[in-house]
C-alpha cells in the first residue's frame, strides 16, 4: 500500500510538471503567434507585448526547473521516468530560448520601422518560413505531450525545410541590398530577423530529439536522419 501510494504521488508530480511545461509552451507559441502579426503588419506596439511576455517566460523556466529538482530529490527516480524529468528541464530551456526569439524578432521589428525602410523590403517573404518554424513548435509540444515517436522523427524531416527557405530568403536579401545600398542596414536586421525564426525551427527539433530520449533512451543529437529513425524504431 505504502508502494503504490508513493507511485501515485510521483504520478501526479509528474502530470503537475508536465501541465507546467505546456504552459511555458502556450506562452511561447503566443509570442511567436505575436510576432508574425507584427511583421507583417510592422507593428512596433504588438512587438512591445511580444517583449512583455518574456518576463512571465523567464519567470515559468525558472519555476518549473525548482520543482524538476525538487522532485528528483524527493523521489528519487530512476531508469525512464529519471530521463523524464531530465527532458522535461531540457524542453523547458528550448522553449525558453525559442521565447528569446521572437524577442529578438520584435526588436529587429522596431529597428526596421524606425529606419523608415519597412515598406522597401521583401519582409512578406519570410512568411513561410515563420510559419513552418511556428506550425514545427505547435507539432513538437503536441508530441511531448502524447510522447509520440513517429510524429518526433517527422518534425525532423520538416526542420530542413526552414533552413532551405532561410538560404533562399538571404540569397533574395542580396539582390535587394545591391540594387538600393539605402536599404542594406534595414536589410541586417532582417537577416538577423530571418536567422532568429529558423533558430525557432532549431528549438522545436530539440524538443523532437527529447522525445526519442524519453521513450527509448536513445540520445540521438547530431545524428544522421537515418540514424535517428531506426532508434525510433
Amino acid at each position: 500500500m505504502p508502494e503504490k501510494h508513493l507511485s501515485t504521488q510521483f504520478d501526479s508530480d509528474l502530470n503537475a510538471l508536465s501541465s507546467r511545461v505546456m504552459e511555458l509552451g502556450g506562452l511561447v507559441e503566443s509570442q511567436i503567434r505575436m510576432a508574425l502579426h507584427a511583421l507583417a503588419h510592422f507593428n512596433t506596439e504588438t512587438a512591445d507585448e511580444v517583449m512583455g511576455i518574456e518576463i512571465r517566460v523567464n519567470a515559468l523556466e525558472v519555476e518549473i526547473d525548482r520543482e524538476i529538482m525538487s522532485v528528483i530529490g524527493r523521489r528519487q527516480p530512476t531508469a525512464r521516468d529519471l530521463r523524464l524529468l531530465m527532458a522535461m528541464s531540457k524542453a523547458t530551456a528550448n522553449l525558453e530560448r525559442a521565447g528569446d526569439e521572437t524577442v529578438r524578432i520584435a526588436r529587429m521589428i522596431k529597428s526596421i520601422v524606425a529606419s523608415g525602410s519597412a515598406r522597401a523590403l521583401p519582409s512578406m517573404d519570410l512568411r513561410v518560413a515563420a510559419d513552418l518554424a511556428s506550425a514545427l513548435l505547435r507539432k513538437a509540444l503536441d508530441a511531448f505531450a502524447r510522447l509520440d515517436t513517429h510524429a518526433a522523427v517527422a518534425i525532423l524531416k520538416e526542420d530542413d525545410l526552414i533552413g532551405l527557405e532561410f538560404d533562399g530568403f538571404v540569397r533574395k536579401l542580396v539582390t535587394y541590398m545591391m540594387e538600393d545600398p539605402r536599404t542594406i542596414s534595414a536589410s541586417l536586421d532582417l537577416v538577423f530577423l530571418a536567422k532568429a525564426i529558423e533558430r525557432i525551427g532549431d528549438h522545436a527539433k530539440n524538443v523532437a530529439e527529447l522525445i526519442i530520449y524519453i521513450v527509448k533512451g536513445a540520445d540521438v543529437r547530431h545524428m544522421p536522419l537515418e540514424a535517428i529513425e531506426s532508434a525510433a524504431q
